[in-house]
């Protein structure tokens, strides 16, 4: 496959309500998404889209929008242009030089891999190993100004469908949310993140969510701090589940040979891809760690290919791969819908969706194509 070009499409997405972390709280997200254009064995061109999810700031992240379209134009299309036969396989060799960024790495080798994979007629389910047709679903829930706002947000979320309930804490506001949920309830399934809000001298206060039964506890400390964590581990009787601090399949495979962690949260955009997070898969699998799909607030893009990630074996635990409306009224593609607390995995070819042109020309803010010459 020869790549002919790389199209940068900026695009303003309001989300339906606030969502609140312990980062800040976000409104809308400024969405980067990329068209590769190429041209398939048979001669005739194929396209390939793919989403960046980098923030507006460098919060959540060491990168954002601005910083993954600059070296995405400066460095990373670039790296490409000295690929002769263009193999999703090879972008990441190509793109090597670069260090980090892996964001940016993520949204160029997915464009890459839906092009390839539609040029090749293979859904993106069945090139990584997908075992199921549909995924359960979870729904994340940010911090609220009251307790009564947040039990309202859960309610509704349950009676839409939604099989587990994630709630997102942070000094303040963690114990007595958690135990209002629970009461109100009763066994719902019921995890927490806190976006690396703690630190280990926090780890008394952390044990005081055992009481209640929670699936897990979500990257309580810096990202950095693998033996605050195992520490911790030994602390608490919940789970205590790595996100921000695994970058890599190495990463994983050191924290649990630390025991900093039982269960792993794959997101391709912040490990660099969906093949980084496969071989993440396959490591968590050997070791007997479950792992679950968390969510970076995706448009239908991010989001189908999330789907196909999220019906690989081992994801044995509900995801983030919510249905569109949790977050946008108005999506780029076709909306994904919950039935039943499970959304549908994509089976046409790529990714199996594509943006809706009406759509997209409604809400692109900018479009920008990317040089393929060093």
């Amino acid at each position: 496959m020869k790549l002919a070009g790389i199209e940068a499409i900026r695009v303003a997405m309001p989300l339906v309500a606030p969502f609140r972390t312990s980062f800040g709280t976000e409104h809308a997200r400024d969405v980067l998404l990329l068209r590769a254009i190429a041209t398939g064995p048979d001669g005739t061109d194929v396209e390939g889209w793919a989403e960046c999810v980098s923030g507006d700031d460098p919060y959540y992240s060491s990168e954002y929008v601005e910083g993954s379209l600059d070296v995405l134009r400066r460095y990373l299309v670039p790296a490409l242009a000295t690929v002769r036969d263009l193999h999703p396989d090879a972008v990441t060799p190509a793109t090597a030089r670069v260090k980090g960024h892996r964001m940016a790495k993520a949204v160029l080798e997915t464009a890459i891999l839906d092009a390839w994979l539609n040029a090749h007629g293979v859904s993106l389910a069945r090139h990584l190993g997908a075992v199921r047709t549909r995924v359960p679903c979870g729904v994340s829930v940010g911090i609220m100004d009251s307790i009564g706002e947040l039990l309202d947000a859960v309610e509704r979320y349950l009676a839409e469908g939604y099989v587990r309930i994630k709630l997102k804490i942070e000094p303040g506001w963690d114990v007595e949310p958690v135990r209002a949920v629970r009461e109100r309830f009763g066994d719902v399934l019921l995890q927490v993140d806190a976006n690396t809000a703690y630190t280990r001298s926090d780890a008394d206060h952390l044990a005081r969510l055992d009481a209640f039964d929670l699936l897990l506890i979500e990257q309580p400390l810096d990202e950095e701090d693998m033996l605050g964590h195992a520490a911790l581990a030994r602390r608490v009787r919940t789970p205590i589940c790595l996100d921000e601090s695994i970058v890599s399949a190495r990463a994983a495979a050191d924290a649990i040979a630390v025991q900093a962690c039982s269960i792993v949260n794959i997101k391709p955009g912040r490990v660099g891809g969906y093949l980084e997070a496969r071989r993440i898969h396959d490591v968590c699998a050997a070791a007997g760690v479950p792992v679950w799909c968390g969510g970076m607030l995706e448009t239908g893009i991010g989001r189908a290919a999330n789907l196909a990630l999220a019906a690989l074996p081992n994801f044995t635990l509900p995801g983030d791969t919510s249905a569109s409306r949790r977050y946008y009224d108005l999506d780029v593609t076709e909306p994904f819908e919950l039935h039943g607390g499970t959304i549908d995995v994509p089976t046409g070819p790529g990714i199996g969706v594509h943006p809706l042109p009406g759509v997209l020309a409604q809400l692109a803010t900018s479009r920008e194509w990317l040089t393929t010459t060093p």
